[in-house]
């Protein structure tokens, strides 16, 4: 924990243990993206391609195809509020160019903010026994964020956005609970645990924390707001300084860059969902927790029939992300079902008494493009 007023550590446990940084690694991707634009070497409506590396990711993603356009603006948001591995991937792989590796790129970039543990392979957080961090190198990396690209690290705050007529929401829960939090960003993988980079401002007082290895994304939440109650009070009030001191080189103008404004949403409290941001093993774990274990209710809404339970709990996660605040009791439930040679998995939403918020549920899911039937449990 960090006092970004005077750069003085307020508390720190194991902050120079290695582990993985799982999605944190957007963070560096997006870094280097806000680099550019400052620079002329992209614009927000520029278009960049899908590469095939990017398109080979496992969700979470945009679900681009390899060749296939995309802004990036919408890469940027992307990022940010789906944590998408196919965006950043592309993201990193135009920035390093056609003869550069996204990883050596990307740690160079780390380098020159004093990141000295850090070693980045790619341009996501997707696994890689090389891709390591620490807490306190991530702890750099989010001050240098909000010092060298103010305008655009207000976009970490951002609940929401629409790609191409889908309605996308984030998943940083802790932001939507925590007073004067901002951001930064969540991540998951089954090596690294639940990571979190957090930045608050309340009254002057400006933290930036980082919590890595968590066992649960609410545990690891949990443990965010605790160190945060205890760090808030310690902390100077002032203005930011320790963020807003720059390492630029003297001399040197930014030039003007207009931010995106993407579409906010709706803020909700005590969110109880769990949360999904590194594709299917962070949805399986954070499915299969205490967080979202329910018994059946006598009535589910069922929005497909996969042929697979990672596919099935992929869908699942997604889609509850679009259903509104009154239904955060409801969870996910897959069963497996024979037909003929082939194994099948339900992907349902259960905890609902009656078939009329059921009914409710399912015309929500539908308004965000999801086929939905409500369906009776019968045991």
């Amino acid at each position: 924990m960090i006092d970004a007023n005077t750069g003085k550590v307020l508390s720190s446990k194991n902050a120079d243990v290695k582990n993985y940084p799982a999605s944190l690694t957007k963070m560096m991707t997006l870094y280097a993206t806000f680099e550019a634009l400052h620079d002329g070497r992209l614009t927000w409506d520029k278009r960049i391609t899908m590469t095939k590396r990017g398109a080979a990711t496992v969700p979470t993603k945009l679900g681009l195809r390899a060749g296939e356009k995309l802004t990036v603006r919408e890469a940027v948001l992307g990022m940010i509020i789906r944590s998408a591995n196919d965006a950043a991937e592309a993201m990193c792989d135009h920035l390093a160019g056609p003869q550069g590796n996204c990883g050596t790129f990307l740690t160079r970039k780390a380098r020159a903010l004093g990141m000295k543990q850090t070693t980045f392979r790619n341009g996501s957080g997707l696994p890689d026994k090389r891709q390591v961090t620490t807490a306190r190198d991530m702890a750099k990396l989010g001050m240098a964020l909000q010092r060298d690209y103010p305008k655009e690290y207000a976009l970490f705050s951002t609940k929401s956005f629409k790609f191409r007529g889908r309605h996308i929401r984030g998943h940083n829960n802790l932001m939507y609970r925590y007073k004067g939090m901002d951001g930064i960003k969540t991540g998951f993988t089954n090596a690294s645990g639940f990571n979190i980079v957090t930045a608050v401002n309340d009254k002057g007082r400006h933290v930036v924390g980082v919590v890595l290895g968590g066992k649960t994304a609410r545990s690891r939440d949990n443990r965010m707001a605790a160190l945060l109650d205890a760090a808030m009070p310690k902390a100077t009030i002032g203005n930011g300084a320790a963020i807003a001191q720059s390492n630029r080189k003297p001399g040197i103008t930014l030039p003007k860059v207009n931010i995106p404004i993407p579409m906010p949403a709706d803020r909700q409290e005590n969110v109880q969902i769990a949360s999904s941001d590194d594709g299917v093993a962070d949805i399986i774990q954070a499915f299969a927790s205490e967080e979202v274990t329910a018994e059946r209710s006598p009535w589910e809404v069922q929005i497909a029939a996969t042929d697979s339970r990672d596919s099935a709990l992929a869908l699942l996660s997604e889609a509850q992300t679009g259903i509104s605040g009154r239904f955060e009791h409801i969870a996910p439930h897959t069963e497996a079902i024979t037909n003929g040679a082939a194994t099948l998995y339900r992907a349902r939403f259960t905890g609902f008494d009656a078939r009329s918020a059921a009914a409710s549920a399912c015309k929500e899911l539908r308004a965000q493009s999801y086929e939905c039937m409500v369906v009776q449990n019968n045991g």
